[in-house]
């Protein structure tokens, strides 16, 4: 293995995991408003939230679609470029990702089939439950991958056996702290996301005077409360995972050179000689980023929690329209630094501890890497534009009648004698 094949290694997975997450964190954030927006719409049998739960919805499936793609792209680079990571601890985050695969594709994905064709085919209770269904399966799916990544930054519930780490506690390693608090961060992450997505395409009709004013300043205002209670959540479990992070990586954020120093002799002491520090620019710029995105969006929530108060102002001030369009991309930027500085702020481990990321890439050639990150960066890319190009149609073009949800009999009959398209 080359440090040439390494570097190459290392930057493939983080443009193809960082380009996922992007994609999560929307899904996990609007499948929880569609499900609420659902359930006031099943109980109240009103047509707007009913409404309201096709247009978003809509959305979330493009997201959905298009993000389960980039998962798969990614979970092929463990067996193609990460051959010493599956072979040593393979046997132990393995299993979380076999699970996670079982629940994605098995559960989440079946009942969200059954969502999208069951309107108007199942009892409303019934289709009610299918979306909570995919809901609490997304956010069980992102726990199982926290468990995986969890253990590479706290190795925990192993034992090693013939050179290898077996499972020997898997309570350990399902209550791993570090997945645990990464978890409630990445759950508060998404629904900020879906907040600030949720505010900024309602405020894009908005300032352009769209006739669905109703629809629209009531989908403003949920993206708004929505955001502000999401970051404080975030921020509570951030600001835990900082207090327990790294004794490196909080030296290097923090620029203490003689702890550095210290931590350096220690850890060549303990481990061999070598270089423990990370990379002091990524790791500490990351986090400068995360953090100035999040004093950001804090300035927005708090001014948005009280300008959506006034309902005049939800519907006429033009410049706060422009302003909650600017900030949809302020999660984004937020969740890829910090996820920069929690993986980057590991290095040079892979498992943290136990092994080191030059010894977990395969052996392939320089060449080889490079056709593969070129190969995998076109096909992200693709994915990401198609994601964007169908998500800014559909949300421009607003609430219609064709789509998610509409049902073709009415075009069929005469229109009194069947539900609304938006009944439940």
């Amino acid at each position: 293995m080359t440090p040439e094949t390494l570097d190459l290694a290392r930057l493939q997975f983080a443009l193809t995991a960082g380009g996922h997450f992007l994609f999560v964190a929307l899904t996990l954030g609007l499948a929880t408003v569609v499900a609420c927006l659902q359930t006031v719409a099943t109980i109240g049998r009103r047509p707007l939230p009913a409404r309201m739960v096709r247009f978003w919805g809509q959305l979330y499936v493009i997201n959905y679609a298009v993000g389960i793609v980039t998962g798969l792209v990614m979970e092929f680079q463990f067996g193609l470029s990460w051959s010493g990571l599956t072979h040593y601890a393979g046997n132990v985050f393995g299993a979380s990702l076999a699970v996670e695969t079982i629940v994605a594709f098995f559960v989440e994905s079946t009942f969200l089939g059954l969502w999208i064709f069951g309107w108007h085919r199942f009892n409303r209770w019934v289709h009610l439950a299918m979306i909570w269904i995919v809901a609490l399966t997304a956010y069980l799916s992102a726990y199982w991958i926290l468990v995986s990544n969890g253990f590479l930054n706290n190795p925990v519930g192993h034992r090693a056996e013939g050179g290898e780490l077996v499972l020997d506690d898997a309570g350990a390693l399902l209550t791993n702290p570090n997945a645990l608090l990464a978890f409630g961060h990445v759950a508060g992450g998404a629904l900020l996301t879906a907040g600030f997505f949720m505010a900024g395409v309602s405020a894009y009709h908005l300032f352009r005077r769209t006739s669905e004013w109703e629809f629209f300043g009531r989908s403003l205002r949920i993206g708004v409360f929505l955001s502000f209670p999401a970051l404080m959540f975030t921020a509570v479990f951030g600001g835990i995972q900082f207090a327990a992070m790294q004794p490196m990586k909080s030296a290097v954020f923090s620029a203490k050179s003689a702890e550095i120093a210290r931590i350096q002799a220690e850890m060549a002491a303990r481990f061999g000689p070598g270089d423990y520090v990370p990379p002091e620019s990524w790791t500490r710029g990351a986090g400068l980023i995360m953090l100035i995105a999040f004093a950001l969006m804090m300035y927005f929530s708090l001014a948005g929690v009280v300008l959506a108060c006034f309902k005049k102002v939800v519907f006429r001030f033009r410049l706060w329209h422009l302003a909650l369009m600017t900030a949809v991309p302020l999660p984004y930027l937020a969740m890829i630094s910090g996820w920069v500085f929690r993986e980057a702020g590991r290095q040079p481990w892979v498992v943290y501890g136990l092994l080191k990321t030059e010894d977990a890439v395969s052996g392939h050639s320089p060449g080889a890497m490079r056709a593969s990150l070129i190969t995998f960066t076109t096909l992200f890319a693709l994915l990401a534009a198609v994601n964007g190009w169908l998500i800014v149609r559909h949300a421009r073009k607003g609430p219609v009648d064709a789509g998610l949800g509409h049902d073709d009999r009415t075009d069929r009959k005469n229109p009194a004698d069947s539900l609304p398209a938006t009944s439940y």
